[in-house]
Parts: C-alpha cells; sequence; structure tokens
C-alpha cells in the first residue's frame, strides 16, 4: 500500500512511502530568509516528514539538495552537516545542484529514507 501525506501545494504531497522507503522534499516556508535559515527550515521540515512516516534522518540513504547559487553550498553543508551530526554511518548519498526556484527560494532538498 502507498502511504501519502498532504501538503499545502495543488497536485503534490510532502511526503509518500512504500513498503521501507519513504521520500519527502523541502523548502523553507518563509522566502525572505538567508540561505542559512532556510537550510535549517527545510531540514527541520525534513526532519518531521520522515518521523511522521516513521523514518528518521539517520535513515536517509540518498539526497539532492537544490540550490540557486552553488556559491551558498558552503554555507548550506556547515548546517547539513551539523544537522546529521559526525557519525558517518548516518551520512547518505547526496548530490548538489544548481538551478531555478520559484520566488525567493533559495534551497529545496529531497530525500529517500529507509523505514525504521
Amino acid at each position: 500500500m502507498i502511504e501519502r501525506k498532504r501538503g499545502v501545494y495543488t497536485g503534490r504531497n510532502k511526503s509518500t512511502a512504500y513498503k521501507d522507503l519513504v521520500w519527502t522534499v523541502a523548502t523553507s516556508g518563509d522566502d525572505t530568509l538567508d540561505i542559512a535559515a532556510q537550510t535549517m527550515a527545510s531540514l527541520e521540515t525534513i526532519e518531521q516528514n520522515l518521523l511522521e512516516l516513521g523514518s528518521s534522518k539517520h535513515r536517509i540513504l540518498s539526497a539532492q539538495v537544490f540550490l540557486t547559487d552553488l556559491a551558498n553550498k558552503a554555507v548550506m553543508d556547515k548546517y547539513w552537516c551539523a544537522w546529521l551530526g559526525d557519525d558517518p554511518q548516518h551520512w547518505p548519498q547526496r548530490a548538489c545542484v544548481g538551478v531555478d526556484l520559484a520566488g525567493n527560494t533559495l534551497i529545496e532538498i529531497t530525500v529517500v529514507a529507509a523505514r525504521d
């Protein structure tokens, strides 16, 4: 059975789970914030979405980080690494890509995680 969690946007859900996998996506709800604050807000949402479907940040298998300016990668990395912690066993496969995002959104993060 596919389990879907509604988000605020039409045409997509914030999270989906199927068997032992969870997919989720997040941006900051406030696009007036700087890259540090948008990153922290996005990571908090990712963590909340994963917990809602029986997973956690330490179960992330892969992540894609979309940045409007790759010059912001070092700032994003600082908050990403602090959020994940020091244990390499909790570090997922990750790619960062430069993209155009709507409005003043500076970062969007998608992850795939295993359920606990």
